[in-house]
């Protein structure tokens, strides 16, 4: 197969081929290989190749799978592969070595997925960019001097790149749709509890974080929520379980949906004209298909909803970083993090059991109004970020600069913070090109545990020509 060709398909037509004896495994991963040769030196998408882990893994024969042959890698952040380490992007953790496989990592495993590296990630995903001091920073495919958003920014890089047809990524706070958007990809949050964190966790950022992939195809993200989706032994819960499977929601087109668009962040961000207007024309899109779209100004306060984010990601850095020093047999000093996980670490200390209790109130009671919005509305269509994707360096976790900083992060995270919080299932779907030449992604959210209406709709909008080309 030619790299020319393997680029053309998604995961799920690289392992028809296999599985039907027209390629082999071994030479998808020449390809894949190939293709982070090519690409990989000035994208800095993979920054640990697993080439000879996935040739051993050949060698000793693959599950019979849905996904068996096809190569994909894993985020350097939270995922563990026996043997491999796993540096969460921060030099505090860069020998940080595996001992087990997680149990997400068994379930591709068993899928037939030959996981092949490990992608970029900021220090310990806390950036809406993917720019470590460990490992430098990961460009946009399509234009090098912009950023990937993040902090899965290495998994959307490498997709968009076509290295890899699909790969894991990580969501806390917009993870998985921020760098989806930014690059021109699908990226769908699951609904909280739905994949397991374990057996090292079991919840990530006190159920704000949850994991998946960063695909090309719709179809690839349902097979894949499919085969890794449902709790583990220990899990404190789960995620209601699907009437039906998430590829077979694919064959069944939505009825007309009554559709809320909200242009307005939830937390207070100011909006980018363009990046509202691209939203409209989303939904112009939306209406042609069929669907009632009806402008809406939401409910929430934002001052809660940005504090109420913020303190529980401080206050679950600040209790790893804690656990890190007592291991350490050390305090940490300034010269171990990244400025602004510094900063994250020393406010966490401020923070009282009261603050956090009442953040989890909060968290909560957005849930409930959403659940109220979700009585009115089938979905919710929003920008996906309320600005086009910034420069490299223009979010950088070494600056001292901290009110550009934040102003800028809430404005990335001002649409998809909010949804970690309730743990609604919500995917960014790429429609739409600034006239900078930039991707830009529209956001769907829908009713909690309802990931089938959103795949549902994304095939729709996908069978009728809608998502934006990758530039590979």
């Amino acid at each position: 197969m030619l790299v020319s060709e393997y680029t053309e398909y998604d995961a799920l037509g690289l392992a028809e081929l296999v599985a039907n004896g027209d390629i082999s495994a071994e030479e998808l991963l020449d390809c894949a290989e190939q293709q982070y040769h090519s690409k990989n030196p000035t994208l800095n998408a993979v920054v640990t190749p697993m080439w000879a882990q996935a040739r051993e893994a050949l060698r000793d024969g693959l599950p019979t799978g849905l996904f068996r042959g096809v190569p994909m890698p894993l985020k350097d952040l939270g995922q563990y592969y026996q043997g491999v380490v796993t540096s969460n992007g921060s030099r505090l953790f860069a020998d940080n070595i595996a001992d087990h496989d997680s149990t997400l990592v068994q379930r591709y495993k068993a899928a037939g997925l030959v996981l092949s590296g490990k992608t970029n990630t900021p220090e310990f995903g806390l950036a809406t960019t993917t720019e470590p001091v460990l490992h430098g920073p990961t460009r946009n495919p399509w234009s090098i001097d912009h950023s990937t958003g993040g902090s899965s920014g290495g998994a959307a890089a490498a997709v968009a790149a076509g290295i890899f047809p699909v790969a894991h990524a990580s969501d806390g706070g917009g993870s998985i749709r921020i760098p989806a958007s930014c690059c021109g990809l699908f990226g769908l949050k699951p609904t909280r509890g739905r994949v397991p964190l374990g057996p090292s966790a079991v919840e990530g950022w006190g159920g704000l974080s949850t994991t998946h992939v960063i695909s090309r195809s719709v179809r690839d993200s349902a097979a894949l929520l499919d085969i890794s989706a449902g709790p583990e032994p220990g899990s404190p819960y789960h995620a209601p379980y699907s009437s039906v499977s998430f590829s077979s929601a694919l064959q069944l087109p939505p009825q007309p949906l009554r559709i809320g668009l909200c242009l307005e962040s939830f937390n207070g961000a100011e909006v980018a004209k363009e990046v509202a207007a691209l939203t409209e024309q989303s939904a112009n899109t939306l209406a042609a298909l069929g669907h009632h779209i009806e402008s809406i100004q939401h409910p929430f306060n934002p001052d809660v909803v940005r504090d109420a984010h913020g303190i529980l990601a401080v206050s679950h850095i600040g209790a790893m970083l804690n656990s890190k020093q007592q291991s350490l047999g050390r305090a940490l000093t300034e010269q171990d993090i990244e400025h602004v996980t510094w900063n994250n670490f020393q406010s966490a200390q401020e923070l009282t059991g009261a603050q956090y209790a009442s953040a989890i109130t909060s968290i909560h009671q957005h849930g409930q109004i959403c659940a109220a919005l979700f009585a009115e509305y089938d979905l919710i269509l929003t920008p996906t970020m309320a600005c086009l994707p910034p420069e490299i360096g223009a979010l950088n976790m070494m600056s001292s600069d901290t009110d550009g900083y934040l102003q800028l992060l809430y404005q990335m995270i001002g649409f998809t913070a909010l949804f970690n919080d309730t743990g609604n299932p919500a995917a960014s779907l790429p429609l739409s090109i600034s006239t900078s030449g930039l991707p830009v992604g529209c956001q769907l959210v829908a009713d909690f545990g309802n990931e089938a209406l959103l795949f549902s709709i994304s095939q729709q909008i996908s069978e009728a020509g809608y998502f934006t080309p990758t530039p590979s």
